[in-house]
């Protein structure tokens, strides 16, 4: 029987277990946190590529006037450090009342893999000192969070997907700022929404059940010795808490606390424009795809729209090649490639000229040495999109940038990706979110069979955290 939730105390402050989950490029922001810290919970400002605003109010948008990528990427982490700021700032005023009585915490999100992101957070963290209470990161193994959070006094929430993660973390560095580290979010790889910690040795296609990793995780963290005080967050798939009871006072599992990213996305307080809201009302189950489009090489996870059915049709115009007559490879290319040489086998030379009658006139190579086959138009923005790379990712298929002295991958750029900082601009500031990039977890289809939200219904963010508490 499950009669609701009570409250603990993680890093320093009283909350609800119950978190928001930072959502990218202003798909979280401070209205929506400030008003998660508010109800009691822990409100999570993305601080990626967040909006500024300029004197009257108005964001301030994030355009590129610099010719290099270099002088791009300097651009972005300014944008980064001022948006960072003024988001913590207007959530903090906002959740204000509870905060200065200990109650509800701001806590601040950052992806390890996006450009610039060590600056970013010192910038943030310095700028927003007294009001940031931890720092939530993930996507990559982010070995100094600890230290940097360490230097400002303020929790650290490392984002794993797996004991082994965790276990590396504190060895190399965690365990040396014991004191700091608030929670260990586990985000569940086949369920959260955006990008996943898959590992090699895990297939997407076959979910594992989470308790018995989470339970492995706290048993990891005993032998390790790590606080008992310190929670777990479970990330992903988490709709109702009632659908968790044997999670709560579970000697396994320890003190466990639950993310939710998906359903604060609509709420009347989330930033996200009208036609996304209505999108995530009318999803089916199998709505979202697990993919592996993203330039940063991770899985993630998204609305399987026309953008992203669009970006599976191109991956299936592929063909192997080969420079030189050799094995089946002893046809030449004659569609798609103008003067260039290339041999392909009977088969695929007959399907590229297929795609070719049928508009995808152009072959661009891909760093496995495959063509894709793609309409002028579709060249020609993927080109653009490549030569207007910021450096928005410390490493990026798509662009072929890497955030060090020659920002070079050493790779061809992949034309098979996306410019994932335009698409996630574009949406959350009034995109089609049917032409675009749209994170979600595997349970937003939840939302068209939950009767809460029948005819429409969009609560407020005080009205969701008051209903999960009770479990519903």
């Amino acid at each position: 029987m499950f009669s609701g939730v009570k409250s603990l105390v993680m890093g320093g402050r009283e909350v609800w277990p119950l978190v928001e989950g930072g959502k990218g490029v202003s798909a979280t922001n401070h209205a929506s946190s400030g008003a998660w810290a508010l109800a009691g919970g822990v409100g999570t400002v993305s601080a990626v590529n967040a909006d500024s605003y300029d004197a009257e109010g108005n964001v301030i948008p994030q355009i590129y006037r610099a010719a290099t990528r270099r002088d791009r990427h300097e651009e972005l982490v300014h944008y980064g450090i001022a948006g960072g700021i003024a988001q913590v700032q207007r959530a903090y005023e906002i959740a204000a009342p509870e905060l200065r009585r200990g109650i509800g915490a701001i806590n601040i999100n950052v992806l390890w893999e996006m450009g610039g992101a060590q600056r970013i957070l010192h910038g943030v963290l310095e700028g927003t000192r007294g009001l940031v209470n931890g720092v939530t990161c993930g996507a990559g193994m982010p070995y100094k969070l600890s230290e940097i959070a360490a230097q400002y006094g303020v929790h650290y929430y490392p984002i794993i997907s797996s004991a082994r993660a965790f276990r590396a973390l504190w060895k190399r560095a965690y365990s040396k700022a014991a004191e700091w580290l608030g929670a260990v979010v586990y985000e569940d790889p086949w369920l959260a929404g955006g990008h996943n910690g898959l590992s090699n040795a895990e297939d997407p296609r076959a979910p594992q059940d989470p308790y018995p990793r989470v339970a492995e995780l706290r048993a990891t963290m005993r032998e390790l010795g790590v606080s008992e005080s310190v929670p777990i967050v479970m990330a992903g798939g988490v709709w109702r808490l009632d659908e968790w009871a044997n999670w709560f006072d579970n000697p396994e599992l320890g003190q466990v606390v639950f993310q939710f990213g998906t359903r604060p996305l609509l709420t009347q307080e989330s930033p996200i424009p009208q036609a996304w809201k209505e999108r995530l009302l009318h999803l089916n189950e199998g709505d979202i795809l697990l993919h592996k489009f993203s330039p940063t090489g991770f899985y993630s996870s998204a609305i399987r729209n026309p953008y992203l059915r669009a970006l599976e049709a191109r991956s299936e115009r592929q063909i192997a090649f080969s420079t030189t007559a050799t094995g089946d490879h002893q046809f030449a290319l004659d569609v798609g490639v103008g003067r260039k040489s290339y041999f392909v086998t009977r088969d695929d030379l007959l399907r590229a000229r297929e795609w070719h009658g049928a508009g995808f006139t152009e072959a661009l190579k891909t760093p496995d040495n495959t063509l894709v086959f793609v309409t002028t138009a579709e060249r020609d923005t993927i080109r653009k999109d490549q030569a207007d790379c910021m450096g928005c990712l410390s490493h990026c298929g798509f662009s072929a940038w890497k955030d060090t002295d020659t920002n070079s991958t050493g790779r061809l750029a992949d034309p098979r990706s996306f410019c994932i900082q335009k698409t996630l601009q574009d949406i959350a500031h009034g995109g089609d979110p049917e032409q675009n990039l749209a994170f979600a977890g595997h349970s937003a289809y939840r939302f068209s069979s939950d009767a809460w939200y029948s005819n429409g219904f969009i609560p407020t963010v005080k009205q969701l955290v008051e209903r999960l508490r009770t479990g519903a």
